[in-house]
């Protein structure tokens, strides 16, 4: 207001007044608005994402699809600074599917096939994707039968784990990102133990980008929990773990194959990379260095785990997790299905 005062009170002629008053008044206007990227968040009209995480699975520690959903969605609306509205459905399809108005992208992380979220509901998927709501699936999430539901997932993310096809042996990947790629902006690359499913059955011809991609060996593979000859001609070369695409009707999908130790989300780049690919599939700009979010603390860890039989507390990451004994290998492990 000083600066104004001197400015009309030294007026020289009516021209130099409003010169005065439109200079002091733009002045005023730069200091009132930040541009940190929290006050631009709040400036922005929200985007909204709706996460569906599964019914609870697998010993504790694993499949904690209710946890794991709880601290990206934390991440991303308390931490990021991104314009982002979260819903969240637990434990399955939601009862009221008003959750979807207005949303921009869906994250499902759950069991696959017969405890699928989107069985039965197909049409309401298909009729959200095709008016360009993103879709992201996470670990077992991807995993459908082939035939009717099998094609809507190509049609969807560009693809899925196909029983006796695909296979998902625990291993070490030395992780390599797409670099041309938004989800990758801040993830120089990182080394993780995980469930990564490989050999996925792709749309044809191939829509999806690769994004997150490892070499799975015999000397990587701690654990193999269904095997083929598929997987076994493929040990050696590079596979996909993350893809993404854009599909037609203007919206994006992106499968990802990680997620089954629940400890994986206190690496900071391997949840970096899963934040930026939700970013990135509800259709905002993924930040030059990536989403930020505050590192993950054991007890963090082990808040809102799901209920099992026997519980166990869940520890940080270690190095111990990356240097696990090769398992011996297996010519063939699919239960109940014959060598083709």
């Amino acid at each position: 207001m000083k600066i104004l005062k001197r400015l009309i009170q030294s007026r020289k002629n009516s021209v130099a007044t409003v010169a005065a008053i439109a200079l002091a008044a733009f002045a005023l206007f730069s200091t009132a608005c930040s541009d940190s990227a929290n006050e631009m968040a709040e400036l922005a009209e929200p985007t909204k994402i709706v996460f569906i995480s599964g019914v609870p699975s697998h010993p504790s520690g694993q499949h904690e699809f209710r946890a794991g959903v709880i601290l990206l969605a934390r991440a991303l609306e308390v931490q990021s600074g991104l314009p982002v509205e979260v819903a969240i459905a637990h434990h399955g399809w939601p009862e009221d599917e008003s959750i979807f108005d207005d949303a921009k992208a869906i994250i499902i992380y759950s069991d696959g096939n017969a405890r699928h979220p989107v069985n039965e509901h197909e049409a309401k998927m298909d009729e959200l994707v095709s008016n360009g709501v993103g879709l992201m699936c996470m670990h077992y999430g991807v995993e459908v039968p082939k035939g009717e539901q099998g094609e809507y997932f190509k049609k969807w993310i560009g693809g899925h784990y196909e029983a006796a096809y695909s296979a998902n042996p625990h291993w070490t990947a030395e992780v390599e990102l797409n670099a041309d790629h938004p989800i990758s902006r801040g993830v120089p690359g990182f080394s993780a133990n995980d469930e990564w499913y490989y050999n996925m059955r792709w749309a044809t011809p191939k829509t999806a980008a690769d994004i997150l991609t490892g070499i799975p060996t015999r000397e990587n593979i701690n654990r193999y929990v269904h095997w083929n000859q598929f997987a076994e001609k493929l040990l050696g070369t590079k596979q996909t773990m993350m893809w993404a695409v854009e599909r037609p009707d203007g919206g994006r999908g992106i499968g990802f194959t990680g997620g089954h130790w629940h400890r994986n989300w206190a690496i900071d780049d391997f949840r970096k990379v899963v934040l930026n690919a939700i970013t990135w599939v509800a259709g905002l700009e993924v930040p030059e260095n990536g989403v930020s979010s505050e590192a993950i603390t054991e007890a963090q860890l082990n808040e809102n785990l799901d209920e099992k039989k026997e519980m166990v507390q869940v520890a940080l990451p270690s190095a111990g997790d990356l240097t696990q004994p090769a398992a011996k290998p297996v010519p063939y492990k699919w239960p109940g299905v014959p060598k083709p």
